[in-house]
């Protein structure tokens, strides 16, 4: 009974393992790594531009409440654009010292705003009128996330589709009856334009001209791929 008892203990530890080998030879025979893809180029839709105002003076109290009041004066005029989203981006004051004798020369400091918007004539617009005071630091421009996640959806279905295709190419090539999946990755890729060309536009009442924007495209993709096994 003790012998008995031993070799049915002894087969019970070992057949997981057994199993589990001869379901992975299995799984690896006739498997087939497969690779499609999808992509689409899109015109960007939202514009970005980050904007700065830099002063300077001998105290830094004076300093601050001179970039406070240009600050309030940009807010205020952006809500004559409720089209555009506006908000302050980053604050700094710092000490400027004489490179002779090291010593206090002055204070200095700068404030951004930054403004996002899907309306390209409206927010040149403010840009123009808020550079009476402000100097722009960068404009650029992107694809929604609303717009971005629709036109994935749509590529997600190709990709997959065209990962079908190929599996069903495969197979006849090989002269088999079909295939089953076994694994499958679904992977996107959002690759942004170059940086666009800006064309100056006169404004009708602005000192300062308009700028006419071409936001260019970004391209989009999706990628599918993972294995099959050939029936």
């Amino acid at each position: 009974m003790y012998k008995i008892a031993l070799i049915v203990s002894t087969i019970s530890a070992f057949s997981p393992l057994i199993l589990s080998h001869a379901h992975a030879e299995t799984l690896n025979y006739n498997v087939v790594n497969i690779q499609a893809e999808a992509e689409r180029e899109i015109s960007n839709d939202l514009m970005h531009a980050t904007l700065y105002i830099e002063k300077s003076n001998k105290q830094p109290a004076p300093l601050a409440t001179e970039l406070n009041q240009r600050m309030n004066q940009a807010l205020a005029t952006a809500k004559h654009y409720p089209q555009v989203k506006l908000e302050t981006g980053a604050q700094s004051t710092y000490p400027i010292y004489d490179s002779e004798n090291r010593k206090l020369k002055e204070w200095r400091g700068r404030s951004e705003i930054r403004l996002e918007s899907g309306d390209f004539k409206a927010a040149s617009q403010l840009i123009a009128e808020l550079q009476q005071h402000f100097q722009v630091s960068s404009i650029n421009f992107s694809v929604s996330e609303q717009k971005r996640k629709k036109v994935e959806n749509e590529l997600m279905l190709e990709a997959s589709k065209n990962f079908q295709q190929r599996a069903d190419t495969m197979s006849k090539a090989w002269h088999k009856s079909g295939y089953q999946l076994v694994s499958l990755n679904i992977n996107t890729n959002h690759y942004g334009s170059p940086m666009p060309r800006m064309a100056m536009m006169k404004a009708a009442s602005d000192a300062v001209p308009e700028q006419a924007v071409a936001a260019g495209e970004s391209k989009i993709s999706v990628t599918a791929n993972g294995s099959i096994q050939f029936k």
